[in-house]
């Protein structure tokens, strides 16, 4: 008989950004989340999240741990990967409205508009439903998604899967959430609202 199947060992990049609430959600969805600020830690999961914060810092400071590489080949070699707002920069492959020598780590195949609702429409709450999560049965509804001077996605490439776009308002049609293979992104701020599902997504995700 075999025995119980291990969690997922997702890592929480820890430079920067709301990584406690990160860790709170994850451990709720049924992983062992871990801080990872070294090379080793890096090594060692089975997934990562790259949480909010300043974007360009990010790029910076994962220079300055020397993770930017390490990071970027593990991505490369099909690490799962889940960015909120700031990650979602992190993780396109060409990024609007950044400086330029901003690094990014090239895991999703979109165009992401820095700070597009903070300059353009301001930080916002509205439902979404969001493919994958909301549209399942007995989901619970739409998902209340929080905006802090989020980017959004201005274009994908066809193997990019939408998962939502806002609804109405100034940004209506305005692309929020995406996937590419074992790759997730979101321009809100799932972990700030108690809402877990976007981490029970990404933890599942992880599993398979």
């Amino acid at each position: 008989m075999s025995g119980p199947t291990r969690s997922p060992r997702i890592g929480i990049l820890a430079l920067q950004g709301d990584v406690r609430e990160h860790v709170d959600a994850l451990t709720h969805a049924g992983a062992e989340a871990v801080p990872v600020r070294r090379r080793s830690e890096l090594d060692a999961v089975d997934g990562i999240v790259i949480p909010g914060g300043e974007s360009t810092t990010m790029s910076h400071l994962l220079t300055v741990f020397d993770l930017f590489d390490p990071l970027r080949e593990r991505l490369a070699d099909g690490l799962p990967a889940y960015g909120s707002c700031a990650g979602m920069i992190m993780l396109a492959g060409t990024i609007l409205d950044t400086r330029p020598d901003a690094r990014h780590l090239d895991a999703l195949d979109i165009t992401v508009r820095r700070n597009a609702f903070g300059r353009q429409v301001q930080s916002f709450e509205t439902d979404l439903e969001v493919t994958g999560i909301t549209d399942r049965p007995d989901a619970g509804g739409p998902m209340r998604a929080v905006f802090i001077r989020a980017p959004w996605v201005e274009s994908v490439a066809p193997d990019v899967e939408v998962l939502a776009t806002v609804p109405d308002g100034p940004a209506a049609g305005r692309i929020v959430a995406v996937r590419q293979g074992d790759v997730v992104a979101t321009s809100f701020h799932p972990e700030v609202t108690g809402d877990r599902r976007v981490h029970e997504y990404f933890v599942e995700m992880v599993r398979r």
